[in-house]
């Protein structure tokens, strides 16, 4: 379940609006056959991803590789599984889904399998997913919850929050001296990563006094993605209107002094450095960092007080990714 659950993490805020999730398929012998993730929206599940590599190591039948659409992946498996996947273990952070939508119903492939027994972490409080594991159960699959639930339910309280409210996360990129100045700091394939975030997140909130020096675009071009809309927090109310990220269409630019236009939105991503981080203490859900294996510029989070926990860390070379919350003095 522990590499279930790091596998999610590396997608966590690409998933958008659904959760992020991991699965993981072990063997009769104990062996390791398959570790995958749920990657985006309208992608496959994570337990099919990871069938379908556990399909390929216990067959190695290569036709399967050759589909990427989540009913194609099933059609494929109940036609030709040959009860492959019998005395095989299925460990997935979060409770099978029971209905069709936009990808078939993992329960009903899992049951349909023939699966000795499932290990499940969080359950699903979506009322039109869940009973997945009533499913299993009714099909003879044996199945145990809450297994590392904690740590399942850190992953899942994204989801959690923006189908209640919302979520807001802060991302912020330093050197090993923690400087957050001077130019670019991560790598590119870290750059690509917050790209693909913008493009799922509703909502960018940045300081004015950046806007004004950085002159940014705040877009998704990397991936070739939607822009967000944009929240400028700034007492002063005039800017240059060639700084590039006004002019990306298809996009609302607010410019207020204060966090109220966060209320309607529902996926929203905070990039600042030491102030923004003292201004949104009470906004933040969770905290994301990338720290790039270099030394240079001259200031970052200068006389800030915090602690955090860290809920997952996982390299992209070179860069090291942290997801955090942060423990108050009182916690």
């Amino acid at each position: 379940m522990k590499q279930a659950i790091d596998e999610a993490w590396k997608y966590q805020g690409l998933t958008y609006p659904n959760p992020a999730v991991g699965c993981c398929i072990v063997g009769a012998k104990n062996e390791l056959l398959a570790i995958n993730a749920h990657q985006k929206a309208g992608a496959p599940h994570a337990e099919v991803m990871a069938l379908k590599d556990a399909y390929f190591q216990l067959t190695n039948d290569s036709k399967i590789l050759n589909f990427t659409n989540s009913s194609d992946i099933h059609t494929f498996l109940l036609e030709n599984h040959n009860n492959c996947f019998n005395d095989i273990s299925l460990y997935t952070t979060l409770e099978p889904c029971s209905h069709v939508g936009k990808t078939p119903s993992c329960a009903s492939l899992i049951s349909a399998l023939g699966i000795k027994k499932v290990y499940v972490g969080s359950l699903d409080f979506n009322e039109e997913a869940s009973h997945g594991n009533d499913r299993l159960l009714a099909s003879g699959v044996e199945v145990e919850n809450g297994l590392m639930k904690q740590e399942c339910d850190a992953l899942l309280k994204p989801f959690n929050m923006w189908n209640k409210n919302n979520f807001v996360f802060f991302k912020w990129a330093q050197r090993l001296n923690g400087t957050t100045d001077s130019g670019v700091i991560s790598s590119l394939k870290s750059r690509k990563n917050v790209h693909a975030m913008r493009d799922v997140c509703d909502l960018l909130v940045i300081g004015g006094n950046t806007v004004r020096a950085d002159r940014p675009t705040l877009d998704a071009r990397l991936v070739d993605g939607k822009s967000p809309d944009i929240l400028i927090l700034s007492r002063e109310k005039d800017f240059d209107k060639t700084i590039p990220l006004f002019d990306v269409p298809n996009r609302k630019v607010i410019i207020s002094d204060d966090f109220s236009t966060c209320e309607v939105y529902k996926n929203i991503m905070i990039e600042g450095s030491s102030k923004m981080f003292e201004l949104t203490r009470d906004l933040v859900d969770y905290y994301l960092c990338y720290a790039a294996p270099t030394f240079g510029g001259k200031s970052g989070f200068e006389n800030v007080d915090a602690k955090f926990e860290i809920l997952n860390v996982h390299q992209e070379e070179p860069d090291i990714i942290m997801w955090m919350k942060r423990i108050d003095k009182n916690d």
